[in-house]
């Protein structure tokens, strides 16, 4: 089935996918959507940008003294473990000695298996802490979030994600995510187009340096546009009459998602 031609379905795979809950050969068949499909992939990061910027404003938490409990059980289950294999080792012979016959080396790392254990549970019972209470919230923030109705995914010339542009009419704003590594030299600026289909390119905007960033737009600006690109330009950009002067980095087709 091809679920990009069914958002509703699309929109709450990309969600599981964002906070975790789509597991197994299911995530491993999303995962292998994404990189065929624009609109897929376009989902899943949009997702992974909301749950991004919900978890950075969230303040810490302090684990429960359940979880207190669960590290010294499972330190004492490792101590218990490591004790009963060296009681069950056979004596080491007289010659030759080595490293690898040194007690105190597997004593370390058998408490190095602890550490990673103990590391592993309140990394993971952190993170559900967290998003346990994030995830019953998100259906109300929802209604409060951006209404998305144009993604684009913009990549590079090795069909990586470079940057993620969402439009939102209601607020006229376009958002850009650069979810790639590049950074422009401080004496270029980055600038978006539209790609109109029979006419020139039309400048939506210079890019700061910014990973987040919103741009002005009206609905007029991306309707029937096909794709955006972004090219690099002199500091300040280029006015949008004479085009892109520069090389064009990223580019991808811009979606208009179903409501």
């Amino acid at each position: 089935m091809d679920i990009h031609r069914h958002p509703e379905l699309l929109d709450r795979l990309a969600a599981a996918y964002a906070v975790g809950t789509l597991r197994g050969g299911a995530r491993r068949r999303f995962e292998t959507l994404a990189r065929e499909r624009a609109p897929v992939r376009a989902a899943a990061l949009v997702w992974q940008s909301r749950v991004a910027s919900m978890t950075e404003l969230e303040p810490a938490v302090t684990p429960s003294p359940v979880v207190w409990t669960r590290i010294h059980n499972l330190i004492e289950a490792e101590r218990e473990q490591a004790a009963m294999a060296a009681a069950r080792a056979e004596p080491a012979p007289p010659t030759p000695t080595g490293w690898w016959r040194s007690l105190a080396l597997w004593r370390g790392a058998a408490g190095a298996g602890a550490v990673a254990t103990v590391l592993a549970v309140v990394t993971t019972v952190g993170l559900r802490d967290r998003l346990g209470a994030q995830i019953d919230e998100l259906q109300a923030r929802l209604s409060s979030q951006p209404q998305i109705e144009y993604v684009a995914v913009l990549n590079d010339e090795q069909a990586s994600a470079s940057m993620l542009v969402t439009f939102d009419p209601k607020n006229r704003k376009l958002t850009l995510q650069r979810v790639g590594g590049y950074q422009e030299a401080s004496d270029k600026s980055l600038q978006l187009w539209a790609l109109p289909p029979g006419s020139k390119p039309r400048s939506l905007g210079v890019l700061s340096q910014e990973k987040l960033l919103q741009l002005a737009a009206g609905e007029g600006d991306v309707r029937e546009v096909p794709a955006l690109a972004v090219s690099l330009e002199p500091k300040g950009g280029v006015p949008s009459e004479t085009g892109p002067t520069g090389p064009v980095l990223f580019k991808g087709a811009l979606i208009q998602k179903m409501l």
